[in-house]
């Protein structure tokens, strides 16, 4: 059997974006291809936000172009910006799920917006939150569920429309270590189903022990961009990483707490 055909599902040619006297983008340049999975890693302040804030263009370059599927930055309009969103699944650190809706209504309310039947919304949903591993969940508000649990159903949100490819802006930064891990596993999982990722993070260590591609950015320039070393299925590195070793210490401490109460 062949290999699959790479191909370019989200490019970055030659952007620049200046935001102020202490900080800019300068000549960012780099391609995302089908299937796979990239980190996008740097300090506070590097400008890893305001990059993929630019790839859903929910903000213009001052120069370059940035092409999604068949939409280019210098040619979209609002009309069309709709269009794109449906190919871009997005997450954000703060989960931003809708707190009068219940779990189920917040993955429906992103198909229905699409102009999905509400037969295939209810039997979609089903599965995707049978995915997440929440079904057990659906009827209730996001305010009743722990961080870990609101950012999965961010996750099924996201992905809900089939996007060719999901922009997770730090997905694990307001999470201890044990929803960190199953945020990882779930983002591996979905990866592994054919749909390319690109995940910002400022956590340098936690990503270099998954062997994935990592792209390092420093003062708003790409200073490094180091390609996947580790062929294979990346959820079997779990159990390798800094951040499944610390989630188990935890889960060991909860263990003894309750044990001693």
């Amino acid at each position: 059997m062949s290999p699959p055909e790479h191909r370019i599902i989200a490019g970055i040619y030659h952007l620049s974006k200046d935001l102020g006297r202490h900080f800019s983008l300068t000549d960012i340049n780099l391609q995302v291809t089908n299937g796979e999975f990239v980190f996008l890693v740097g300090p506070s302040g590097a400008g890893k936000s305001t990059l993929l804030r630019m790839m859903y263009m929910d903000d213009r370059p001052d120069s370059g172009q940035i092409v999604v599927g068949s939409f280019v930055s210098t040619r979209v309009t609002r009309r069309t910006i709709p269009g794109l969103r449906r190919k871009i699944g997005i997450v954000f650190q703060d989960f931003r799920l809708i707190e009068d809706r219940t779990v189920f209504e917040n993955i429906a309310l992103a198909m229905k917006v699409t102009g999905t039947p509400m037969s295939k919304i209810k039997q979609r949903a089903t599965k995707i939150l049978t995915h997440v591993g929440l079904y057990h969940k659906r009827h209730d508000f996001p305010k009743a569920l722990s961080g870990g649990e609101q950012q999965r159903v961010a996750i099924a949100r996201a992905v809900a429309n089939r996007p060719a490819i999901l922009l997770a802006d730090e997905p694990t930064g307001n999470l201890d270590a044990v929803s960190t891990r199953n945020v990882l596993e779930l983002l591996f999982k979905i990866n592994a189903g054919g749909t390319a990722v690109l995940v910002a993070t400022h956590d340098i260590e936690m990503v270099q022990s998954f062997g994935q591609r990592i792209i390092y950015l420093e003062n708003g320039r790409i200073a490094r961009d180091h390609e996947k070393i580790f062929v294979g299925d990346v959820r079997d590195r779990m159990d390798e990483s800094r951040v499944s070793r610390r989630a188990e210490q935890l889960s060991e401490y909860d263990i003894r707490d309750e044990e001693n109460e």
